[in-house]
């Protein structure tokens, strides 16, 4: 039986719109594939060059929005959800989603936090040492590395962690809760620790505590699963990454208020540019050959996770402690960048 020719028609057309359909949808995904959302926070690294600068959206044709945290804990729930391809986080935030299980991978380490992150005493407090923490109110951002550092730095003094107020809240509400007098102390990083060091004591840094058994550092996290699909990508942002820390590390110390690169860095964090080079001088930025050394992507940030798992899991914020940590770091995109 034939069929009628206006049915034929009716269906070659009905084929040809799928078609156009199918097609159109597809490029749709090639496009919305050459995108990523990144959650940046407010630290002062050379990131935010790269950001201003936006020369991986030139040099990759991707399409990047860049999302503002206000801290590491936001910055993994916001990658767990799905709606996060990729984001900066200190080390306690990465760990407590590594135990988890949440399938993402440390692949660049934008910074030892070395001294840039600071217990910080009001004037007139009463606190010159952590065992003077006792019954007082000290604010920081749980589950950060300022908490994990607040907290085993109290452990290392014998003081108990009972015995003082420690208050959860997020940089912006410290600089308010400071500014009011509604809190004693402060374990925080910049530009909030610029702010507030006129009017307090440093008690204790990231470094000296780090020194003591405790380090951490910032690094930048990604999908694993995402990643694998865009190593082309991936190659292209650590070398855009290194070439910002380089530029740092030649002339940093000559930018003044009024350079550029402090402006770019001021905008993208909302620190005052006057605080910026003092404020970056406080962290060390390390090279592609450290990144992959046994210091740092090599085995040293596994192993500081896996430090940094059982601080965690003793304060009740994960369930288990991994027996590696790993997994969940990689050292490839770096090596593809530098060729090997």
């Amino acid at each position: 039986m034939t069929m009628p020719r206006r049915l034929s028609l009716k269906s070659a057309a009905l084929a040809a719109a799928a078609m156009l359909m199918m097609m159109s949808s597809g490029a749709a995904f090639a496009q919305q594939a050459k995108e990523l959302t990144f959650a940046h926070q407010d630290m002062l690294v050379p990131l935010r060059l790269v950001m201003e600068s936006g020369e991986v959206e030139k040099a990759t044709g991707y399409k990047i929005n860049w999302r503002m945290f206000s801290g590491g804990g936001d910055v993994i729930r916001a990658m767990a959800s799905g709606d996060v391809q990729m984001g900066e986080t200190g080390s306690s935030p990465l760990t407590a989603a590594a135990s988890q299980g949440q399938d993402i991978k440390l692949f660049w380490i934008s910074a030892d936090i070395a001294n840039a992150e600071a217990l910080i005493a009001r004037n007139a407090s009463g606190i010159n040492s952590m065992k003077d923490l006792a019954g007082k109110k000290v604010a920081t951002p749980f589950v950060s590395t300022a908490h994990y550092q607040l907290m085993a730095g109290m452990k290392m003094d014998g003081v108990d962690p009972k015995s003082v107020n420690v208050m959860n809240m997020r940089p912006p509400e410290i600089a308010a809760a400071w500014e009011r007098g509604d809190i004693d102390a402060t374990f925080i990083w910049d530009p909030v620790l610029s702010k507030i060091k006129g009017t307090g004591k440093t008690i204790a840094t990231s470094g000296s505590i780090g020194k003591r058994g405790a380090p951490t550092f910032e690094g930048i996290v990604v999908n694993a699963k995402w990643a694998a699909a865009n190593e082309p990508f991936m190659i292209a942002f650590v070398k855009a990454l290194n070439r910002a820390n380089e530029e740092y590390k030649a002339s940093g110390k000559s930018w003044t208020p009024d350079s550029p690169q402090t402006k770019a860095m001021a905008k993208w964090t909302k620190a005052d540019p006057k605080d910026v080079s003092a404020a970056m001088a406080l962290y060390t930025f390390p090279t592609m050959a450290e990144q992959v050394s046994p210091t740092w992507l090599g085995g040293g940030a596994a192993k500081a996770m896996t430090g940094t798992a059982a601080f965690l899991k003793e304060q009740g914020r994960v369930q288990e402690v991994k027996p590696d940590y790993s997994a969940f770091v990689t050292t490839a995109y770096v090596e593809k960048a530098m060729g090997k």
